[in-house]
């Protein structure tokens, strides 16, 4: 062209560069850059445009902002384009100082979104309120692309409040900002509202999509156990599923597993496996390995732990628990000091659980006392000391650790228990009298005492530290969860399920005794404590008895 005598324009010129950057020729784009400025074509836009983008792909985004720093044209699309190519190469201050100059452009959707971006990055909610409060200026705020990006600005800067303010504000939502609330209620235990969401996002018909449906799948498995069928619902939405990733069936195997049900997560994992399209990570073998615990499989736990490239305490934690459930405590032991782990209160934890459900108490003291040592601030280790002493009926000990715990200003956590009923929470604690039903529902739990006493129904005792402060005459009948449980009975109807959850771990006694009354009075109980959802039915419970 050149040899021709044709001389180069402000059209021909970003198509020449274009091609020079699309071919990583950047001293091609140079000689282009020279020709630009000896026809005067340097400061046209859209030439202005093309070297921007040259220089930012091929060199830097300092160099590209040299050119715009030099050009005589300063709009927004060559502003936008510069903040680009900062945010790509994480120079995320330089994109907020370039804000103010941005804005002067005539900041457009695209500008705002991205520098609200920028902010949600960098955690700075100065920058990022400044940001807003210009989307507002021009009526942007509730732009679809900004306002998602606003609310996910709130989000990593950990201000959910204001992104929720936002997104209930919004005359429209899509599904990109229903689904980014549905994810952080979720990531952050809020299961209830998450699935809240979740149903109404499904009432305004909008199409649900893989994301939409992965972000739900884990409240589905957590939520509350007051809620009925949601993990029915997240089972029928898993077999739904027509592309199935890690994400999803880490969620299931982890459910399976959260209801007495671990060989089904493990048969779960089994199956995924045979998809070599799905790379299994860390996440993934610790939802197996839970699995494994629940279902007591030590043969298969084992190989999926020696399947781990890099196993962390967590993974090894596990392990201790599949072992000490099964009784297998020297080969626990052996493990933890083949590791050398021994200073890790999760893997002791671990250990002792296993001692609680083997009677194992010779050794269960001297894992309690251990845990006290490392962690002599935490109360929940007295805790575990003393219903180790009182299960061994050491009173004097129980009421002297009663007495260190108070004196060392520590609180253990108090029990409660909470049912839903018509729309409203009723929580119960020990030996609850506050409640209206109070004299009836007691009258409850007598009756069914009564009645298992006539079968040679003896549950086994188990006294808790919460209840230890109670009279122990009164423990049978006093705990939070018996007395959630007593309130359904008389509250609902005939052979409908209880579901009741408490806050801590479900005693023995307790245990024992829902078994009981699910088969004298032919319903289901389901309730959820610390460990995990127990489905009483028919004298029988999910968990095996080991939890």
């Amino acid at each position: 062209m050149l040899h021709r005598g044709v001389r180069p324009d402000r059209h021909t010129l970003p198509r020449a560069l274009s091609a020079s950057r699309l071919s990583d020729d950047l001293s091609l784009g140079k000689q282009l850059h020279c020709h630009a400025v000896k026809f005067g074509c340097e400061n046209d836009r859209y030439v202005i445009a093309a070297l921007i983008e040259l220089y930012g792909r091929l060199q830097s985004a300092d160099t590209a902002k040299c050119v715009f720093d030099k050009s005589s044209v300063k709009d927004l699309v060559s502003w936008t384009m510069i903040a680009w190519l900062y945010i790509a190469e994480g120079k995320l201050r330089m994109v907020l100082d370039m804000f103010d100059g941005l804005v002067e452009s005539g900041a457009n959707a695209v500008a705002l979104a991205m520098a609200a971006g920028a902010c949600g990055m960098m955690k700075s909610m100065t920058d990022g309120v400044k940001v807003h409060r210009v989307a507002k200026e021009k009526g942007l705020e509730f732009d679809v692309l900004v306002s998602n990006s606003l609310s996910k600005m709130y989000i990593d800067c950990g201000c959910l409040e204001d992104a929720r303010a936002i997104f209930d504000q919004r005359p429209a939502k899509d599904v990109i900002s229903w689904t980014e609330m549905i994810r952080v209620y979720v990531k952050k235990g809020g299961f209830n509202e998450g699935l809240k969401l979740f149903r109404q996002m499904a009432a305004d018909r909008l199409k649900l999509g893989q994301l939409s449906v992965s972000s739900v799948l884990p409240a589905c498995a957590r939520v509350s156990a007051y809620k009925q069928g949601f993990i029915e619902s997240a089972l029928k939405i898993f077999a739904g599923l027509k592309h199935k990733d890690v994400i999803s069936y880490t969620v299931m195997i982890l459910g399976y597993s959260l209801h007495g049900q671990g060989h089904l997560g493990v048969d779960l994992f089994q199956q995924m496996e045979k998809d070599l399209s799905i790379k299994i990570d860390e996440l993934t073998y610790a939802a197996v390995l839970h699995a494994c615990v629940a279902a007591r499989m030590v043969k298969e736990g084992k190989c999926y732990f020696n399947c781990i490239k890099t196993p962390t305490v967590a993974h090894c934690a596990l392990l201790v628990a599949l072992l000490s459930h099964s009784g297998l405590f020297d080969e626990a032991r052996n493990f933890i000091s083949e590791k050398r782990i021994e200073g890790h209160a999760e893997v002791l934890r671990a250990l002792l659980d296993g001692c609680r459900i083997h009677k194992q108490l010779i050794l269960g003291k001297q894992l309690a006392e251990q845990l006290c040592d490392l962690e002599p601030l935490n109360p929940d280790n007295y805790v575990l000391l003393s219903n180790l002493y009182a299960d061994n009926e050491k009173w004097d000990t129980v009421f002297s650790l009663r007495g260190m715990i108070t004196d060392m200003g520590l609180k253990p956590k108090e029990a409660f228990s909470w049912i839903e009923f018509r729309n409203k929470i009723h929580v119960f604690g020990t030996r609850d009298a506050a409640h209206p039903r109070s004299e009836r529902l007691y009258w409850e739990l007598q009756s069914l005492m009564k009645k298992m006493e006539d079968e040679d129904v003896i549950p086994d005792l188990d006294y808790s530290l919460h209840d230890v402060y109670e009279e122990r005459e009164c423990i049978q009948i006093g705990h939070s969860e018996m007395l959630a449980i007593s309130f359904g009975l008389i509250s609902s109807q005939t052979g409908t399920t209880i579901r009741v959850t408490k806050n801590l771990r479900v005693c023995h006694n307790c245990h024992a005794s829902t078994k009981a009354i699910s088969k004298m009075v032919g319903r289901e109980i389901i309730l959820k404590d610390q460990k995990c959802f127990h489905h009483f039915k028919d004298g029988y419970c999910s968990c095996g008895d080991f939890w």
